[in-house]
């Protein structure tokens, strides 16, 4: 099996330098994700196409993995899945395209289409005619339909070489990650932030996460699930950080001291402030918000030009004239949705006449009566947590992990809490059990309709989302919760 990777079309116009640095971070990428799926991937390929090898020993769930991680990279607008031959004459092609997709094409019409690089004798138009009378003589009940034809039959030819394609799929778009400077994106569990860490990831530039908790535990335990989701679905190539600034304190302090219609400006400023000096830490370029003109009373143009002055680093508002409902359909389109819509809504301060149009000097006036340190304090005591051992962090205290099950009690219900897509590539088996479908993010609205005579075993990959949503069953008083054992389940 063989992946041909088409790069975004904005790396192909790009100066000669520019280009092979892109490439070059982009086959890097890819060579480091998908050799944690299959160790003997190999990436090559120049200038304006990539190939990535699985060999001829990749199994088809293995590479079905592949190509599901290939379209979740930046940098990659396209890619096919293919068969490569060296190039024949017209009668070995034909038998080669015969043996690869007859046994699709049986009682469907279909069409041949051929795609050519380089010199050659003969034109695409022949081959096509050429194959496709081949495969109406060889496959029963196949017919050809020019038009609107069941089965697409695409060929490449590239030079001496010949390509069979079995499936073509976009990419994500954009440039390789890690190809700009790196930003610190605030996050808070909502639609917007977590919208704009994605597109600042698709154009290729590195997001830690700052994320200021208002809400306790909960809050925080799930806004980890998405800046994990984020990364490990689009920016695993990468390592960053996510901290955690404990600011009820600074909230509190806003709440006694400033005045009504001020509240949210001065709160907003309080933040860039805090996320200013953690950015210097993490040594970053630039903030990231995911704020939109007009949303919110706080997010006037005059407002957010007030906001934005406490700070001297750029702050970059990718969703600036998104409405509401676009950034919730990108939301759902790359996953995050499912977390956002079960995510409390955690609100510092509601003003109940807030200002449109702050005005600089009032809102200075406001400031002096807040205590600095406060907000220093907040900053020195930050959790600072590389984003790949969020994956370990709740079994870093035993006293706040799930207990496994017990593999001899076959009376126990396996919860699949992966998302559907998932699912769908691998089946989770195991031996003896019933497994049941639930969703991460159907968990803790779902799970008490359940028989709760049952004891539920919880299981996800990696086990981050079943011990997240595992323990907030057990804070919301369930005691049938537990792991499940790695050893009873396999996924197909």
């Amino acid at each position: 099996m063989k992946f041909v990777v088409k790069l975004f079309p904005e790396i192909i116009v790009k100066s000669r330098s520019v280009r092979i640095h892109q490439l070059k971070r982009l086959k890097s990428n890819i060579r480091l994700l998908l050799r944690e799926i299959w160790p003997a991937v190999r990436v090559g390929g120049n200038w304006d196409i990539l190939e990535v090898d699985a060999g001829s020993e990749c199994t088809p769930s293995v590479a079905a993995a592949m190509s599901d991680a290939l379209t979740r990279i930046p940098g990659i607008d396209n890619f096919t899945e293919a068969l490569e031959f060296p190039l024949g004459d017209f009668d070995t092609i034909a038998a080669q395209t015969c043996a690869a997709v007859g046994a699709d094409l049986a009682g469907k019409s279909f069409c041949v289409r051929v795609k050519r690089s380089g010199n050659h004798d003969f034109r695409s138009v022949d081959l096509e005619r050429f194959v496709g009378g081949a495969l109406l003589q060889t496959v029963p009940g196949s017919r050809v339909d020019l038009h609107r034809p069941e089965q697409l039959v695409t060929l490449e030819v590239r030079h001496d070489r010949l390509f069979i394609v079995s499936n073509r799929r976009a990419g994500m778009g954009g440039y390789p990650l890690g190809t700009q400077d790196s930003v610190a994106t605030l996050i808070s569990g909502g639609y917007d932030s977590s919208v704009a860490a994605w597109q600042m990831m698709r154009r290729g530039v590195c997001s830690h996460f700052i994320f200021f908790n208002l809400g306790g535990a909960d809050h925080e335990r799930g806004v980890k699930e998405i800046a994990y989701h984020l990364w490990h679905r689009f920016g695993a190539s990468h390592g960053v950080t996510f901290v955690a600034v404990p600011f009820e304190a600074v909230v509190e302090e806003i709440l006694t001291k400033v005045d009504d219609s001020h509240m949210g400006v001065v709160l907003k400023r309080q933040m860039l402030r805090a996320a200013d000096r953690i950015a210097a830490q993490l040594n970053t370029t630039a903030l990231v918000t995911g704020e939109a003109i007009a949303q919110v009373s706080s997010q006037t143009l005059a407002n957010l030009q007030v906001i934005d002055s406490c700070v001297q680093r750029m702050v970059l508002r990718p969703l600036i004239t998104m409405d509401k409902q676009s950034i919730i359909d990108q939301a759902r389109s790359i996953g995050v949705a499912s977390f956002s819509d079960v995510m409390p809504e955690f609100c510092g301060v509601i003003s109940r006449k807030p200002t449109t149009k702050a005005r600089p000097h009032v809102v200075a006036m406001q400031e002096e009566n807040l205590d600095p340190d406060l907000l220093w304090q907040a900053t020195l005591n930050a959790q600072y947590t590389p984003i790949a051992a969020l994956a370990e962090e709740v079994s870093v205290d035993r006293a706040l992990r799930l207990p496994d099950g017990d593999p001899a009690n076959k009376g126990a219900i396996i919860l699949d809490v992966r998302h559907p897509s998932e699912q769908d590539l691998q089946t989770l088996e195991a031996p003896g059990f019933n497994v049941m479908s639930m969703p991460f993010y159907r968990v803790q609205t779902d799970f008490p309709a359940l028989d709760q005579s049952k004891e539920y075993w919880l299981y996800c990959p990696k086990g981050v989302m079943s011990q997240l949503q595992g323990l907030q069953l057990r804070d919301a008083g369930f005691a049938n919760v537990k792991a499940c054992p790695a050893s009873v389940v396999s996924a197909q």
